[in-house]
């Protein structure tokens, strides 16, 4: 896979390097700047970015407008932002233009190795990888929604849903039944007046589209 880095600190930059090129990936370049991310991910077009919200001279949302834009510019590109914190309103906005292709975790995430590059991976094939507290912010910032006619077990399965998990994790997760999870996303689906479909990431994005664009 290969992989544009931007974060400004260098120390985390280094061993975001060194923890993709040691897992088999080819870091193709790295930002320190906001300037410079944009201007890199057209060049090199990766399989894949990872990018801080914040980054200089500013230290307001340079990473995220960068990657914006590079989605405008490139359709589908695969986008990993990572945070110190859950910024709202930045994880709603990148996913205005759609989420498919776009992942949103915490920087201490990248301390669970296997977690992140499987995050990654989910990311650059396509799928989705939220972090568990920007799924809550996103699911608790709505009222009077149709998502409030959900049974705490239909809102637990459709959390774990939004954050990249297949049938078999969510009944793992839950300890039920891979049939009982299909139940529930059916009953999801039913009430957030979506088509019922248990077909992969299709799924996930389309949930995560409705509330985003409620």
């Amino acid at each position: 896979m290969r992989v544009v880095i931007a974060e400004d600190n260098a120390l985390l930059r280094e061993g975001l390097v060194l923890l993709l090129t040691s897992a088999g990936h080819e870091v193709v370049a790295v930002a320190g700047t906001g300037p410079e991310v944009l201007p890199a991910l057209l060049e090199h077009r990766p399989d894949a970015a990872v990018l801080d919200v914040r980054m200089p001279p500013g230290f307001r949302d340079e990473g995220l407008r960068a990657a914006i834009e590079a989605r405008a510019q490139i359709p589908g590109l695969p986008v990993l932002v990572l945070s110190q914190y859950v910024e709202e309103s930045y994880a709603a906005e990148l996913l205005t233009g759609g989420a498919s292709g776009l992942g949103y975790l915490l920087k201490d995430r990248v301390g669970r190795v296997d977690e992140f590059l499987d995050a990654l991976e989910r990311v650059a094939a396509g799928g989705t990888a939220l972090d568990p507290e920007v799924v809550t912010e996103l699911l608790t910032r709505r009222k009077d929604s149709p998502l409030d006619s959900l049974t705490p077990r239909e809102r637990e399965v459709l959390t774990l849903m939004a954050e990249g998990h297949d049938n078999a994790t969510i009944a793992k997760t839950l300890v039920v039944t891979e049939r009982a999870v299909h139940k529930h996303i059916g009953n999801v689906f039913l009430k957030l007046s979506l088509p019922p479909s248990d077909s992969g990431h299709r799924r996930v994005l389309a949930v995560l589209t409705y509330l985003n664009n409620r």
